[in-house]
């Protein structure tokens, strides 16, 4: 069920993300775009399953790649480089400092728990799932950082040229589009503004699909029915994708939601709840599902309090969930020991794995 809450959440900000790029490139109306970009989304993770989600987000991957390396590479000299950025800073009275007047110890913490939120993103620990070898997970991990380290680097490089590109722009969700727009002519541009496209369908529809075998496994296959045949689970998995999507794109629909703000969200949500059960999971053979269950329970309740209490605008909530999931775990972790065997000796072999392949 947290599965599902917050994947739904953090799918329906890539549909406002794909109604806010239709909306600006066709003069479309909002509801159109969000229910073009939801079709195109739903249907080839309907029809294609896992296979065609990873081929897919490879291609979009790269696509991704070179946009976020291209595009601000351009924009930074076309706006004067860094002395451009500075100067439009100093006239609007923006801060160039880290630390800016204000900026308070908790928008530190709060800035840096995202970090928190990669423990516990069930659709980015399924890829590393999904690979063939374990011999390749060091290889694997590299492309990871590197990825995550180029992408967020060329994000922060677009927020800044954007200040003295876009001074008054009203939608700041909009400046890439419009950064595209402007440097590129068409056809380069057309190819650069389907990155767009690719980074919303590469992280929905591995949403989408997550959800949906977790529905369909845990729930249909374990309390309906079960021993269900094989296609008759991935008929019922394409119907949970339907079932999901509707409900993302009804709460896409809300005009005042925002791409960030609904990521920000379902980042903390999966990372608060998944996140030290993984963690502790991996460290200590002694976490059992006791411990994991009450800690994913207490973390999650606090995280959604946290939240709906307006506390998330004083420190970000992934922050407090984080903290009491892992304190929950540790604790029951003293009063409840490891009794089960096999998992102890599952723990050690992988270990001894890891140990004998430096890995």
């Amino acid at each position: 069920m947290v599965t599902l809450l917050f994947f739904t959440i953090y799918s329906a900000s890539g549909l406002v993300a794909a109604g806010k790029l239709f909306e600006s490139l066709f003069n479309i109306d909002y509801f159109v775009a969000v229910f073009i970009g939801g079709i195109a989304i739903v249907l080839y993770t309907f029809l294609g399953g896992f296979m065609a989600v990873s081929w897919t987000d490879f291609f979009q991957g790269i696509l991704m790649f070179l946009a976020i390396t291209i595009v601000p590479f351009f924009a930074y000299s076309s706006v004067g480089g860094m002395t451009g950025i500075a100067d439009t800073m100093q006239i609007q009275n923006i801060s160039l400092s880290l630390m800016p007047e204000g900026f308070t110890a908790a928008a530190v913490i709060s800035a840096a728990a995202w970090g928190l939120g990669y423990f516990g993103q069930p659709h980015i620990l399924a890829r590393f799932m999904g690979i063939d070898s374990i011999k390749k997970v060091p290889g694997a991990r590299k492309i990871a950082v590197v990825w995550v380290a180029i992408s967020l680097a060329g994000a922060v490089l677009i927020g800044l040229i954007a200040i003295p590109m876009f001074p008054e722009i009203q939608d700041s969700e909009k400046v890439f589009i419009g950064m595209i727009r402007n440097i590129f002519n068409p056809w380069i541009g057309g190819i650069l503004l389907a990155a767009i496209l690719s980074a919303i369908m590469s992280t929905i529809d591995s949403q989408l699909l997550v959800s949906s075998s977790t529905l369909t496994e845990d729930f249909y296959n374990r309390i309906i029915k079960r021993n269900a045949s094989e296609n008759e689970k991935m008929w019922v998995g394409r119907g949970f994708v339907i079932l999901i999507a509707v409900i993302a794109f009804l709460l896409a629909l809300n005009p005042e939601n925002t791409v960030l703000g609904l990521v920000a969200y379902a980042w903390a949500g999966l990372g608060a709840a998944f996140g030290p059960v993984v963690l502790f999971s991996l460290f200590s053979k002694n976490t059992t599902w006791k411990s994991a269950f009450a800690g994913m329970l207490l973390g999650t309740a606090v995280l959604i309090i946290w939240k709906q209490t307006g506390l998330g605008a004083q420190m970000y909530e992934i922050v407090p969930g984080f903290l009491v999931n892992s304190a929950t775990i540790f604790v029951v972790n003293i009063f409840y020991k490891q009794d089960n065997r096999e998992v102890i000796e599952e723990y050690s072999r992988v270990n001894e794995f890891f140990v004998e392949n430096n890995i």
